[in-house]
């Protein structure tokens, strides 16, 4: 596939295009004043990263940020999502601010103004300082503390110019995966941890958000993950496997923002180990936002398994896969965007605010081919379409990623972006992707 089979026209009026990236993965952490972070020390533990890679450089967007905003604003892009660095701005988590950092955050926002880029911020995409994850990181509820002055401290700096702000990005990453499987910094595997991260990561949105209202900003959301949950089969063993797991990845966030409520299904593993009093915090949980973002990548087929509680096992499926062996199933798309409205946000404004694919592109002669990421983009846009016409109040749609860059513990090797990068040189280079998205939303664009 080398076109789109849409373009800007198809979708309502007002509909957002945008890429999304984040902090860590391209600015390149070890210059600017940048604090130590847990992922810095989870990479550096031997066989944590693929090939001990870090973040060090990652695609020197710090230094290159002029160039990927450029081609950002010539694909047609409405809107940038990027995020802000918690140990770039504080590099031992609270205290004197890095003016370094400040600064930097102040420059890259103006230029995408200049190039007509609406500013989406997440305040946080999984760089905690390390000083913080010394006095027990997520695990700690003094976190929500620490994480609104954060929130202070850089959106005084430029919150009045953001189009959009989101505390933290994908709260399942931020404690199941980090916490309970190990795949993440800090790399534990802790069910009482885990418990408690997933907690704390809800409270310290809300205390950012309660914090971003009292500086008067407004159109402040939240970010959470998707994977839909297929049983394996029809038996009631594989049922209620799909049924805890969608719990623990899909609902538990979304009832704590949207309900005030943690799904039963959730707390039957989780709840002897949340913290005294976790009832009491949902006042402050549920922050009314005013939108709702929707990251969504694949599938998993869920059957049961023995032992210890949650009782499930993710299990291969049929359908074709993408180069993180995810199954590509764009209906999830559609599934989670009509059910997250059906019964959680109502009329709530929804945003795709990633969707993408890895993908071993083919180089060659200077030029990158991936039609299969283009038939990936173009299968899941449809199903957006689909939920347009379904009433869904579907807003816009970002792209992930802008760049190839740190794909965490998986290192360089797994590439996201529309525009390649080779990471000897820093060289950018455009795929076919990016050429065709362009050719959508700029030909006859209104």
């Amino acid at each position: 596939m080398t076109d789109f089979s849409f373009t800007r026209q198809d979708f309502p009026a007002g509909f957002l295009f945008g890429s999304a990236t984040s902090s860590y993965q391209i600015e390149g952490h070890g210059f600017g004043g940048a604090g130590p972070t847990h992922w810095d020390s989870f990479a550096a533990t031997p066989g944590n990263v693929v090939r001990n890679e870090n973040g060090d450089t990652a695609c020197d967007h710090y230094h290159r940020y002029a160039e990927d905003l450029d081609l950002a604003a010539a694909a047609g892009l409405d809107c940038y999502r990027f995020s802000t660095s918690w140990a770039r701005v504080l590099p031992e988590g609270t205290g004197t601010p890095n003016p370094e950092g400040l600064d930097f955050y102040d420059r890259l926002t103006d230029a995408m103004l200049e190039r007509g880029l609406k500013p989406c911020a997440t305040l946080y995409h999984w760089e905690l300082p390390q000083p913080l994850a010394d006095r027990g990181g997520w695990r700690n509820r003094d976190i929500g503390n620490w994480f609104a002055d954060f929130t202070e401290v850089i959106m005084s700096r430029i919150g009045d110019r953001m189009y959009s702000v989101a505390p933290i990005n994908e709260p399942w990453c931020v404690g199941w995966l980090s916490h309970f499987l190990g795949h993440h910094a800090p790399g534990l595997r802790d069910i009482r941890a885990t418990a408690r991260a997933m907690h704390h990561v809800l409270l310290a949105h809300g205390r950012a958000i309660e914090l971003m209202r009292g500086l008067g900003m407004g159109n402040l959301g939240a970010v959470f993950n998707f994977e839909w949950a297929e049983p394996v089969d029809q038996s009631p063993a594989a049922l209620a496997a799909a049924e805890t797991y969608d719990a623990i990845y899909n609902r538990f966030f979304l009832g704590g923002v949207f309900k005030g409520a943690y799904p039963e299904a959730a707390l039957k593993g989780l709840e002897p180990h949340l913290p005294a009093g976790w009832q009491d915090d949902f006042a402050t949980i549920s922050q009314p936002v005013d939108w709702c973002g929707l990251n969504y990548y694949t599938r998993k087929v869920i059957g049961p398994e023995a032992g210890a509680w949650p009782h499930y096992a993710e299990l291969d499926g049929p359908l074709p896969k993408t180069q993180m062996g995810w199954e590509i199933y764009p209906d999830g798309l559609y599934q989670f965007l009509t059910r997250t409205a059906a019964e959680y946000t109502g009329d709530l404004p929804l945003i795709v605010t990633e969707n993408g694919m890895a993908n071993a592109d083919l180089v060659s002669d200077g030029t990158v081919s991936d039609p299969e990421r283009i038939a990936y983009v173009d299968a899941h846009l449809e199903r957006v379409q689909r939920a347009i016409a379904a009433g869904v109040p579907v807003q816009g749609y970002f792209l992930w990623s802008l760049l190839d860059n740190y794909e965490w513990a998986l290192g360089y090797e797994k590439r996201f972006g529309m525009v390649h990068v080779d990471f000897d040189t820093l060289k950018r280079t455009p795929k076919a992707s990016y050429h065709a998205l362009r050719k959508a939303l700029t030909d006859g664009a209104r």
